[in-house]
């Protein structure tokens, strides 16, 4: 901020005509304008701040941790690790419903809870402090947020497995190159019709109009959709408790990059 004591502009008094006594008015100077000190705009900047990110986390993005291994290796978590921070972007399902193969931030219903564990203090100060820092994305909200891509949508049949031990939908193989780990399958000793089974096998369900079937990318430490299949949505996530799509990962730096969403189902 400039100095007040150098903001100054200069102004000639009369000028000298003939006959007169020579002498000149003396110079005047315009009043200094005022300014504020930064001290005194400094609570409104940060009060800005603070309403600009609350409206953008509540309609436009938001940033969420990682916890699990759920998702590897697309995306890093682990218990007591640092996992990756991500970018979830809540406008396009404003406009338009998941596709197969997004990556998407939900609230698990309510059979997806059983475990759930509130992550605010019985405190009732710091309780306050914790909602308020929910508000503006530095503390997560109190509520089972869950990351998993979409593997089928309302009105498809999904199940698993063909020959090769691959998910199918509507009976077509899907083509998921993310998968790194899953349960073991091997044709003529462990498939979905020998005695033992492979963990892969399930369905096959029909996902119902408004709802979505998802699954971890790390298919053999994964609560998804198939652990779910006892409950009243048969395993499948309404789309009204989708908060978004998870775009790109932010932090850490290492690791930073957008999150794909290939066309698994080749359409």
């Amino acid at each position: 901020m400039a100095d007040s004591s150098k903001e100054q502009a200069l102004s000639s008094g009369p000028e000298n005509h003939e006959g007169s006594s020579g002498s000149a008015e003396p110079t005047s100077h315009r009043p200094q304008k005022k300014q504020r000190s930064f001290l005194r705009e400094l609570p409104i900047l940060i009060g800005v701040a603070l309403v600009l990110s609350i409206v953008l986390q509540a309609f436009v993005f938001r940033v969420f941790l990682i916890p699990s291994e759920s998702m590897e290796p697309t995306l890093h978590g682990c218990a007591g690790c640092t996992g990756d921070r991500i970018v979830v972007e809540k406008i396009g399902y404003r406009f338009g419903d998941p596709e197969p193969g997004d990556v998407v931030v939900f609230k698990g219903p309510d059979s997806w809870n059983t475990k759930y564990v509130s992550n605010r203090s019985d405190n009732v100060v710091v309780r306050g402090i914790q909602e308020v820092g929910s508000w503006v994305g530095l503390v997560p909200p109190d509520e089972n947020d869950l990351v998993k891509r979409v593997i089928a949508t309302g009105g498809q049949t999904v199940e698993c497995c063909d020959d090769q031990g691959r998910v199918l939908v509507d009976g077509k193989p899907l083509d998921e190159p993310y998968i790194k780990m899953d349960f073991p399958f091997t044709p003529g000793t462990q498939t979905c019709d020998t005695e033992l089974k492979s963990g892969r096998c399930f369905g096959p369900i029909t996902v119902p109009e408004g709802h979505v079937w998802v699954m971890g990318d790390n298919r053999s430490n994964s609560a998804d959709s198939r652990y779910h299949v006892d409950d009243e949505f048969q395993g499948t996530v309404p789309i009204d408790n989708i908060i978004g799509q998870a775009r790109f990962i932010v932090l850490p730096p290492s690791r930073m990059g957008g999150i794909d969403a290939p066309d698994i189902q080749g359409n």
